[in-house]
């Protein structure tokens, strides 16, 4: 492969486990690819604010999309950022709450979340334990939210009259967990790959991306390769063109080695 490619990865189940374990073999390989003359991007659903694991950023990238495309920064600086007017987020979240969903409000600088919504909830605490003050709630910000896309629990939800209402300002990324993503309508993973192939005049032929759930399906197919970590679920394998092995299989340095990006 003699073309310098972008190469973007997704994080949960891609550069690391539910533990945030990441292996040695990924760290190896995404710093011997930039040592190649390929870049590498983070292209995370986690909006900006809930990536912020030094653990990441010392691997050594060249940019970030997060937020499923919502915010693009390369070079230490914030190229695009789609941000949600307040209005429309409180009409959202009154909305989503309205059929039964419990919303996480994501932006660049803080998540909000309302505690008594996730008391019993691991991930509400994991989200706690791992962002910190960047934590605030819904509540005590009202009408100050700083966002550009939320997330909500859908498990007792009336998900489909939910969709039906808000189907003209959203897209919605629908999980197994059961959690949906509530995008702004026409962004996605994809796109932001596409504006970054824009912003830095690559083709986005040479561009491989790396994934493994519902959201990276967009991804998928804007790249010019896609790769499916083997902990992927069925419907993201047939997405994409190579299924590699499980993250904590040294999937990413197997799929590196067979494209020949290292």
């Amino acid at each position: 492969m003699s073309e310098k490619k972008i190469v973007f990865f997704d994080i949960d189940g891609t550069l690391w486990n539910w533990h945030n374990e990441i292996p040695e073999s990924t760290i190896r390989a995404i710093r011997n690819l930039r040592q190649n003359g390929h870049r590498a991007f983070l292209c995370s659903g986690r909006s900006r604010a809930y990536i912020q694991n030094p653990d990441l950023f010392a691997i050594g990238f060249d940019g970030v999309v997060s937020g499923c495309g919502t915010m693009i920064e390369y070079g230490g600086e914030t190229i695009f950022y789609k941000k949600l007017d307040v209005d429309l987020v409180e009409h959202t979240v009154n909305t989503v709450r309205k059929y039964g969903m419990r919303p996480i409000l994501e932006g660049r600088e803080y998540l909000y979340m309302d505690e008594r919504e996730f008391a019993k909830d691991n991930y509400g605490k994991k989200l706690k334990a791992e962002i910190g003050p960047r934590l605030l709630t819904i509540a005590d910000e009202w009408g100050r939210w700083e966002i550009s896309k939320l997330s909500c629990a859908t498990e007792t939800a009336d998900r489909e009259k939910c969709y039906e209402e808000l189907k003209d300002c959203f897209d919605f990324i629908i999980h197994d967990i059961p959690v949906t993503e509530f995008v702004p309508k026409g962004y996605h993973k994809g796109t932001g790959i596409a504006k970054v192939c824009e912003m830095l005049d690559t083709d986005i032929k040479d561009t491989i991306a790396f994934g493994d759930s519902a959201n990276d399906i967009g991804m998928f197919r804007a790249a010019g390769i896609g790769v499916a970590m083997g902990n992927s679920s069925e419907d993201v394998k047939l997405e994409a063109d190579y299924v590699t092995t499980p993250v904590m299989e040294d999937g990413i340095w197997k799929a590196c080695k067979h494209l020949e990006l290292i």
